[in-house]
């Protein structure tokens, strides 16, 4: 099971100089990826919020092996052809290492309502589906004619393309139980289950992931509290382990402090 941390980047790690230079931090101590939210603005008293996309660049060019990306990107309030041409500058400036995690989003903190978004989650899924089909074609570098229900491509061929083949490893986020988003994960790389109380539910999705047609590898990624025993999780199936940390007092001093305990054993 590789490890990694999972950062809000809010108040003090809005500057992207920050977070970067914390990620470079937590590779040389022997982490395995660093992810980062991915919001346009969140609950009070979360406050400086950060672009994730601006964030990564920083982060890719900082680093050298780490595993990097947003978890989660919300298609849905995205457009799939700019997120396509981001997702490819991000794999180019880490020489492959961007993994995109997805999901079809929510409005806890007004994102959607505040800015006019889709609010129908039935709607959101089909989008994110579709935009997820309009992004693999756009990496492949042939020419893409798309008209679909919510999004066009007519006769566009992008290059270049992602330095990671056939296109980056895309995991999907999902609210257990709901089995929807874990039919979708199965079609792409890794399974990012949000909520889960117990390493048994992990256990039940994982048995469920093997039922299911995926690829040969395939992630399972959950996420815990600095001093949380990762091992129960590892024996039920998970493949990464996340540290996370709390978006209304994060800061650059917290994270460290985790960074310095080094990667859980």
């Amino acid at each position: 099971m590789r490890s990694g941390l999972f950062l809000p980047i809010f108040g003090e790690l809005s500057d992207p100089r920050v977070t970067a230079g914390l990620v470079a931090e937590a590779e040389a101590a022997g982490f395995d990826g660093v992810f980062v939210w991915d919001h346009v603005q969140y609950r009070s008293p979360a406050t400086h919020v950060a672009d994730a996309w601006t964030t990564l660049a920083a982060v890719a060019v900082a680093t050298e092996r780490v595993r990097i990306g947003p978890l989660v990107t919300p298609l849905p309030r995205r457009r799939p052809h700019i997120v396509a041409r981001q997702a490819t500058g991000i794999d180019q400036l880490s020489d492959g290492r961007l993994v995109l995690g997805v999901g079809s989003g929510r409005d806890s903190a007004r994102e959607l309502s505040a800015f006019g978004e889709e609010l129908d989650d039935g709607a959101r899924g089909a989008m994110l589906d579709e935009a997820l089909e309009v992004m693999t074609a756009l990496w492949s570098g042939d020419e893409v004619r798309h008209e679909g229900t919510h999004y066009a491509a007519d006769r566009v061929t992008f290059q270049p393309t992602p330095v990671q083949r056939p296109r980056v490893p895309v995991w999907v986020a999902g609210r257990w139980p709901n089995r929807k988003p874990l039919r979708r994960a199965a079609r792409y790389d890794g399974y990012f289950p949000i909520g889960l109380d117990a390493p048994g539910q992990l256990a039940e999705l994982v048995g469920e992931l093997g039922e299911l047609p995926s690829g040969t590898s395939f992630e399972v990624v959950v996420e815990g509290w600095p001093g949380d025993d990762p091992a129960p999780w590892g024996a039920a199936g998970a493949t990464w382990w996340l540290i996370r940390f709390s978006p209304f007092d994060v800061d650059a001093a917290g994270v460290r402090d985790v960074i310095a305990a080094g990667p859980p054993t």
